[in-house]
């Protein structure tokens, strides 16, 4: 399936409803709820068995993505606020939780689950310049350059990521909260 090109039109999120996506180990689409595909712009069908990345936006820093699988396969949850692309080149804000599912057999890792909702507009104004930067640094000196960015911002500020996220999507613990409940809809 090809990527479309980005067009410089949002899609709003309702702010009560949310996105459900489940993938394999390798980031294959498994499961999609229906507002994922309504608002993605793709069916089910155009959904299940494709990559995830199909709505990776490209304005999204690859250091962001190799954070999350570097947490995620170490079956820790991971927040993040992401930039997402629709089937039409639109695009969509969502604070996403990403969370791990474990077979109790073998006690590996055999599917991701992620939970979405609608990003807050300040979240959205407070990390857009630091994904432009790490988008540039990584254009400049490959995603290691952006990697060090990151590290060093987050060291700076004397703040982890996860406290860093809470702080800029302003939820007082809301998400985490939201989060917990959608996980006990979707085991």
């Amino acid at each position: 399936m090809k990527r479309p090109l980005a067009i410089n039109k949002e899609v709003r999120l309702h702010k009560k409803r949310y996105i459900v996506s489940k993938t394999d180990t390798k980031g294959i689409i498994t499961y999609s709820n229906d507002y994922f595909s309504e608002i993605s712009g793709y069916t089910e069908e155009e959904l299940i068995g494709y990559p995830h990345s199909i709505v990776r936006h490209p304005d999204m820093p690859k250091v962001a993505f190799k954070l999350m699988w570097e947490v995620i396969e170490q079956n820790k949850n991971f927040i993040a606020i992401v930039k997402n692309l629709t089937k039409d080149g639109s695009y969509y804000w969502v604070v996403t939780d990403f969370e791990s599912k474990i077979d109790s057999t073998t006690k590996q890792i055999i599917s991701h689950t992620a939970f979405r909702k609608a990003a807050p507009r300040k979240a959205i104004a407070a990390i857009e310049p630091i994904y432009a930067k790490l988008l540039e640094l990584e254009k400049e000196g490959g995603m290691e350059a952006s990697e060090k960015f990151l590290h060093d911002y987050l060291k700076q500020n004397n703040i982890t990521y996860d406290d860093f996220i809470n702080k800029i999507a302003g939820n007082n613990g809301l998400f985490k909260l939201f989060f917990q409940a959608m996980k006990k809809l979707f085991p």
